[in-house]
């Protein structure tokens, strides 16, 4: 993310930021369900038990925290709490999101992903709604909190190399090891293939009467496909939760599989890293980098006209339901954003506050 500029790439740095985010969120979830099968019960079963538990743990961790977003907007808006203090304002925003993450681990959800949803509606509701001071102090602080988490486990992950009794205990020779290191990293990069690739190709379709600077080109989707072969903390995380405990293992295997974690996590991070500036350059010429989607002129839309009225014909109502129909299957994409912004501006904001313009564009 550090290689990439909002203002030079919007469109890709959107794209790889919001991949990156919901990928880790998705990761553990998706961890935490499969971790429930064993060998003995893998069959169509077990893989239908897999899907369930993710779509449960997914949509519950996503309505816990954005219960917690709107909870906070809500105090902040219409109780008016810590109103003028930035110190009160500050801390009811992090012990909420804090709440929400201790609340999913108590009922065993996930909760990265309930701290990620429940950040994304504190950023558009809560954040609107606290003073001026408060909205600098936040960003620099989570900001700030961010990057020494971050560093932290690098940082562990650097000391753990160096642990020489995992390494020891480790049951894999030297060429065997080589191997695995060789076909994980070749998953990796064919797993990321697999899925950026053809979800390119469905964005771009569902964009089709979009304008064409809005579409994925294949230089972007190369970028994005690159960016996220890079494994880091989530993946150390996961590993050493299943697989040591308190740091520690004695298990052979176990110790195997975090020194192939750790194997990957710093091949990836240093050899993909370092690269990734240079394909940038090569791929996004700086001739390149402003061409973004312009800004839409259009007349600001009817926020309030909902899609059926009494007040007027059904001949009229059925003309206007048609009319909506066809133009969400011609931009779906387009038009359920414009929906929901409606959605937004007239019942949401309102209550829980936001930002103070109502532009549709």
């Amino acid at each position: 993310m550090q290689v990439l500029h909002q203002d030079e790439t919007p469109l890709l740095y959107s794209l790889v930021f919001g991949e990156g985010v919901v990928n880790d969120a998705t990761s553990v979830v998706l961890f935490n369900a499969v971790r429930k099968i064993t060998a003995n019960t893998l069959g169509v079963k077990a893989a239908l038990r897999i899907v369930l538990d993710f779509l449960y743990l997914f949509s519950s961790s996503t309505l816990l925290g954005v219960s917690a977003g709107l909870l906070a907007s809500y105090i902040l808006r219409g109780l008016g709490f810590g109103r003028h203090s930035s110190v009160r304002e500050i801390s009811l925003m992090i012990l909420i999101a804090y709440l929400s993450y201790m609340l999913a681990e108590l009922f065993e959800l996930s909760g990265i992903l309930t701290v990620f949803f429940s950040g994304v509606l504190m950023s558009h509701y809560a954040w609107h709604n606290v003073t001026e001071s408060s909205r600098v102090t936040t960003k620099h602080a989570f900001a700030a909190m961010s990057f020494i988490a971050e560093t932290f486990i690098f940082l562990y992950v650097g000391m753990d190399a160096l642990d020489y009794e995992k390494w020891k205990m480790s049951i894999l020779s030297f060429w065997t090891s080589i191997g695995i290191y060789s076909t994980v990293m070749f998953l990796i990069l064919l797993g990321r293939a697999a899925f950026v690739f053809p979800l390119s190709l469905i964005a771009n379709y569902l964009h089709r009467s979009d304008d064409p600077s809005s579409k994925i080109t294949g230089q972007h989707q190369v970028v994005i496909w690159w960016a996220g072969l890079m494994r880091g903390a989530v993946s150390v995380a996961l590993a050493f939760k299943q697989f040591t405990l308190s740091g520690v293992t004695l298990d052979p295997i176990n110790a195997t599989m975090i020194t192939t974690t750790t194997v990957i996590v710093l091949f990836s991070t240093v050899v993909f890293g370092f690269l990734t500036k240079p394909l940038i350059r090569y791929l996004l010429p700086t001739n390149t980098r402003n061409a973004g989607p312009p800004r839409s002129t259009s007349p600001k839309e009817d926020i309030t006209l909902p899609l059926l009225s009494f007040d007027e014909s059904a001949s009229e109502n059925f003309s206007r339901a048609k009319e909506n129909m066809s133009m969400l299957m011609e931009r779906p994409v387009y038009t359920i954003h414009s929906y929901w912004r409606r959605f937004d501006d007239t019942y949401m904001r309102p209550i829980f506050g936001g930002a103070r313009n109502s532009n549709l564009s």
